[in-house]
């Protein structure tokens, strides 16, 4: 850590706040979901594409026809997070919002149970189940406050699933290509499924106000390229562990910031269901590690 130029922490920090602003910068935009999440990705594509082509578009070469497929259906899984994600945001608060996608982990496990048939601890099925319950409490708490409340839950629910098979589907993909290369092809892929999905459902493109543009422009430069980048560079000097818990705390971030620029209240249901959330999945992650250094431990002991 001590060669890093800059303290991995505090890069670990602003990319947690970079990410903390994306439900706040597409509240405040005006543009309907789909459009938010089509601009989002296609200004980021757009900025990364002198990198990729002064750099990186040699290794297109090295794309076999089923990582095309892969990433092909990462692509559209992604899109079609953005929207639902973006979509909960005008029925249920940043706060709930934001929670329910980081049950991500749980989806991951979920799935990797029933296609790997990989297993799991009790204590890591016990902090799932925790999850679970607090995201119940964030639901219920926000069914008696409105059932558009509970509509927007859901949506990010479906959200957070689709986030993780776009994350499955991925990194089989990802092992083979540079970060640049990977990234820049789902992120097409994913704005011409945005595209076509606004074009079909009829949202307009144009026209919007010089403060959506701005919005627009902000989403593709701090929570996707420099929040997601700053976690990739954490990854040279931070374990995968540290990093995936730090995430957790974008809920936080995004709730205090909704709170502060857009008068957003935090009712105690969302409190408790949030905070049991965190802790669920925190559990979850570090049983996980334990898991993992146990067995590096043990094929170090075999291999020596």
């Amino acid at each position: 850590m001590s060669d890093a130029r800059i303290n991995p922490y505090v890069a670990l920090a602003i990319g947690v706040i970079s990410v903390s602003t994306s439900a706040i910068l597409v509240k405040v935009s005006s543009a309907p979901s789909g459009v938010i999440a089509f601009y989002r990705l296609f200004f980021s594509v757009l900025f990364m594409m002198p990198v990729f082509l002064i750099k990186y578009v040699s290794e297109l070469h090295l794309i076999t026809r089923r990582d095309w497929i892969y990433s092909f259906v990462a692509g559209v899984f992604l899109a079609f997070h953005f929207i639902l994600w973006f979509e909960s945001l005008n029925y249920t608060s940043v706060a709930s919002s934001t929670v329910l996608v980081t049950l991500q982990p749980l989806f991951a496990f979920a799935g990797t149970y029933y296609f790997f048939k990989e297993k799991f601890s009790w204590k890591a099925i016990l902090s799932g189940l925790l999850a679970i319950g607090g995201s119940v409490i964030i639901s219920w708490g926000d069914f008696k406050i409105s059932g558009s409340a509970l509509f927007g839950d859901i949506l990010a629910l479906i959200a957070c699933a689709l986030v993780t098979a776009y994350l499955m589907f991925g990194q089989t993909v990802r092992k083979r290509l540079s970060l640049i290369t990977y990234t820049f092809v789902v992120y097409s892929i994913s704005t011409v499924t945005l595209l076509i999905y606004v074009l079909i459902v009829q949202e307009p493109l144009l026209p919007y106000g010089k403060s959506d543009w701005v919005y627009f422009i902000l989403l593709a430069l701090i929570p996707t390229l420099l929040g997601h980048t700053l976690f990739n560079w954490s990854l040279k000097w931070l374990s995968t562990s540290t990093i995936s818990m730090a995430i957790l705390f974008e809920p936080v971030g995004a709730a205090i910031l909704a709170y502060y620029l857009l008068q957003e209240t935090v009712v105690w249901t969302q409190a408790l269901g949030g905070a049991i959330v965190i802790g669920g999945i925190s559990l979850f992650l570090l049983d996980e590690r334990r898991i993992r250094m146990k067995e590096l431990k043990k094929k170090t002991t075999i291999s020596g």
